[in-house]
């Protein structure tokens, strides 16, 4: 039998072999998971290669965990911002101390590559679904930061298109990969606080800024690139600095999404409604008045699910940064204040049982990077798949609808969308500037 050969003429690695594959599978309705034995004892290669979209403050804390990770290996980076991409390709080269990494400013180029199989995206908010999507559909599996769209609309092809391709996704709520935060959420589904009625979720919020005057565009900056799909608008330093970009409405939804996604995602995660919806939502909000930032500075919202339980989401200065689960025979909490943060609960007794062997046991991961690294070997689902990220997401998107329209509005979490109000089912989607889209 003669061997495979690439488009080139020269024989398929095994990558190209995995790839060639997957798309016959696709195409004929087979599997597309090619088992290890296919290559042996010894397969060319363990080590999983990464392309990183976006090296800004978060991009680099991934950038740092992933290389400290065996069986991980990054080879490009890309960013918008010159000076962001060449000291993320600094710091890869030097970390290999080899020059191992490319650094490209258009993320079309890194997607394209054949021999990347992971990208980990932490770009700005309003480009993390169309950078996610590329590289789905360049058949790469998904690392993907927090919050998740701009839109209830662009979560949900996130998730089409995630499945359709048959990739693995991690979203960055690290929360579900901390011991405190599941052995919370494990001890409030095994009833140990009765039959849960209310869930308090406090985020820290965004904050209020002046206007600044239009400014040239510096040569470092691909600045049409950097805006994307948002609206045309003036340069100005601030604007994509990140102590302002994530409090603006056309890159982000300010901190009740960017900071509220951990405290909500763990919320659901103890209610037992990772993968629903509510069926209400109610809240009101202050919005800056002026000024170039114009996210909720402070909210109130009410989520009520159909299991009965009311969640109370509010910003920090009302009530402490965490999540409070509260039951027919006590409570159970988790403050905020690191990664898995701080297990308190009333009776105290509660904390020092472990859980049971016919208690709730939710999925463990000790480490969210290796938790996506392990499952993209295994072609298993991660700790925070794209099914629980949309529906997390989802919340902040409601809540943030419900203090803009400040009226009562009904959900359905089946259909994914309001019950009879045309108004707020036309703010689930947002346009985009040409030539972006979906």
């Amino acid at each position: 039998m003669k061997s495979k050969k690439s488009p080139t003429g020269g024989r398929l690695s095994r990558r190209d072999f995995l790839k060639s594959s997957a798309a016959y599978g696709a195409a004929v309705g087979l599997p597309t998971i090619v088992p290890s034995f296919v290559f042996g004892a010894n397969p060319p290669s363990d080590k999983i290669v990464l392309g990183f979209i976006g090296t800004g403050g978060r991009g680099g804390a991934l950038l740092s965990n992933f290389m400290g990770l065996a069986d991980a290996q990054v080879v490009a980076v890309c960013d918008p911002k010159r000076p962001q991409r060449e000291g993320a390709q600094k710091n890869v080269d030097d970390h290999y101390s080899k020059k191992v990494c490319t650094a490209y400013n258009d993320f079309r180029e890194l997607c394209a590559r054949r021999d990347i199989d992971t990208v980990v995206v932490a770009s700005t908010d309003h480009w993390h679904v169309l950078h996610a999507l590329d590289a789905v559909r360049a058949g790469k599996d998904v690392y993907c930061e927090k919050p998740l769209g701009m839109s209830v609309e662009q979560g949900q092809v996130l998730r089409e298109q995630v499945n359709r391709y048959g990739r693995v996704f991690q979203f960055g709520t690290q929360e579900r990969s901390s011991r405190n935060s599941r052995f919370a959420c494990e001890m409030v589904r095994s009833g140990r606080i009765g039959k849960v009625h209310k869930i308090t979720v406090a985020s820290r919020y965004s904050v209020a800024s002046e206007n600044y005057p239009p400014m040239p565009v510096p040569d470092w900056l691909d600045y049409d690139l950097w805006l994307g799909p948002a609206p045309w608008a003036p340069y100005t330093a601030n604007r994509v600095n990140n102590s302002h970009w994530f409090h603006i409405s056309d890159y982000a939804l300010g901190f009740i999404a960017g900071c509220g996604i951990h405290t909500i995602d763990l919320a659901t995660w103890g209610n037992g409604t990772d993968l629903t919806g509510p069926v209400e939502v109610e809240g009101m909000g202050e919005f800056p008045r002026d000024g170039l930032c114009d996210c909720a500075v402070a909210w109130d919202v009410n989520l009520k699910f159909a299991n009965g339980v009311l969640m109370n989401f509010t910003d920090g200065k009302k009530n402490p940064l965490g999540v409070k689960f509260e039951g027919a025979t006590g409570w159970v909490s988790v403050k905020e204040e690191h990664l898995g943060g701080t297990v308190d609960a009333q009776p105290r007794e509660l904390l020092r049982r472990e859980i049971g062997p016919d208690e709730v046991h939710l999925p463990v991961s000790n480490h969210h990077q290796q938790n996506f690294l392990d499952c993209v070997k295994s072609r298993a689902r991660t700790v925070a798949p794209v099914e629980v990220a949309v529906r997390s997401d989802t919340l902040c998107q409601l809540s943030d609808i419900a203090m803009r329209l400040a009226r009562k509005l009904r959900w359905d979490p089946d259909k994914e969308q309001f019950i009879g109000d045309e108004q707020a089912n036309r703010m689930l989607r947002r346009p985009m500037r040409s030539p972006w889209r979906l």
